[in-house]
Parts: C-alpha cells; structure tokens; sequence
C-alpha cells in the first residue's frame, strides 16, 4: 500500500523504515516541526523535584540537548506516558522509568502511586500546544507539580501544490495522523490546495480518537486500539 507518513522528522524517517519492512510504499511529507527551548529546560532543572514527567518523545528529545549535564538527573524517578516514550528517556540513560497507559490521565494515575498531597513534587517537561488532560488530572489529585514548557511544535510550510502533485497519479491508500496538531495542519493544507479529504486517501488512521475528532464529519478514519505506533500501523 502507498501511505501517507504526516509526522515530524526525524521520527517520519524511523515510521518510513518500518512500512517499507511491512512491504508497504511510504511517502514522508512532516507537517509539524519542533523547536527546543535548551534554556528552559535548564532552568527546569533547577527547581526542586522529586520526579519527571513527560508526556511525549519530543519531550525527551528537549532533554538530550541538555548534553553531560543531564546525567544529574538520571536517577529520579521518570514518568513516561507509554512504551515508546519509555524507550527515547532509556536510551537518553535515565534508570527509574515508571511507564503510563498511554493517555495523560493514565499517567497521572501512575504518579499518585508515588506522589500525592504535600508528599513530593513533580517536574513536567512539556509542549506547546498540549492537551491539558494530565496537568488538570494532576490537580484532581492534588499533586505539587511545575509544568517546563520545552518545546514547541510548529507548521511545516508546503506550497499549495505540494500535495495536489503527491495525489496525481491517485489518492494513498492510508494517511497515518499521529497528533491533533498534525491533523489540523493537514486540513488546512487540504483547504489551501483546494482538496477535499477523500481527494487524498480513503483511509485516514489516527493514533487516538483525540486526533479523530479534528477531521472533517464523515471523513473514513480508523483509531488504533491503544494510541501507539504498533497499533497504529496494525491497522493497515
């Protein structure tokens, strides 16, 4: 199948490897960019914490570029919202994972298990824009926590023409939507090319129902069973 891969460098390449191995054709067009904010994350750190969280890899990847001096920090506990998130702070070398189900709730579930009321406080290294799901679960429950944010995703800029010209010889059989930012992008995109939805692909498949809900009524689009990249691409 030819697929559509909307998310940002350098992780569109990983997925693009990934397809190709399933014996699919994948096409890279990155509708979000991120920018890192080194200073902030500094300056994160030097509040007083008693554990980390982050509820995305782009948030880990912010953290890499605090170079030899994040090996400091290595050892606090680290709570990441799912596997894959897991495995970028593991290999950036920090020890005491402590891994979500997935959903910024979730994890708020995971760190009452050993934070709470005047019990500890929490470092949130976070995006722009974000869901606000696990900060507002974290005061549900009343858990001291300073929310870093350390990165900001940005609008890749396509001509107008760009996706006009990926479709001419015929829509994807499945365009693979990660974020709710990237799925808006991509309607924008749609509405400045003068394309509609189905234009494109008959298929679109979303990594949660979140993402789902940013495309237009009656749009074909699937949610994977649980918002990782396996599932994701199960569905295919």
């Amino acid at each position: 199948m030819r697929v559509l891969v909307t998310r940002p460098r350098p992780a569109a390449e990983r997925t693009a490897l990934k397809l190709a191995a399933m014996g699919h054709q994948p096409v890279v067009l990155p509708l979000m960019q991120a920018q890192h904010f080194a200073g902030a994350v500094r300056a994160g750190f030097e509040r007083r914490h008693d554990a980390i969280a982050v509820t995305s890899a782009e948030a880990v990847h912010a953290l890499a570029g605090l170079g030899p001096a994040l090996d400091a920090h290595l050892a606090t506990p680290f709570f990441a919202v799912g596997s894959a998130t897991a495995r970028a702070a593991a290999e950036l070398g920090f020890a005491d994972i402590r891994v979500g189900a997935g959903t910024g709730e979730a994890l708020a579930e995971t760190v009452a298990g050993l934070l709470g009321p005047e019990t500890g406080s929490l470092l949130y290294f976070a995006g722009l824009p974000r869901a606000d799901g696990f900060e507002h679960a974290l005061r549900e429950r009343s858990i001291d926590h300073v929310t870093v944010e350390c990165y900001r995703m940005s609008p890749v800029g396509h001509a107008p023409g760009t996706l006009p010209a990926l479709v001419q010889s015929g829509p994807f059989d499945a365009v693979l939507l990660y974020s709710r930012e990237t799925a808006r992008r991509l309607v924008a995109l749609l509405r400045e090319s003068g394309l509609d939805c189905a234009d494109v692909s008959a298929r679109y498949l979303c990594l949660s129902a979140s993402v789902k809900e940013v495309l237009p009524a009656g749009v074909a689009a699937d949610v994977a069973a649980a918002p990782d990249e396996k599932s994701l691409l199960s569905l295919l």
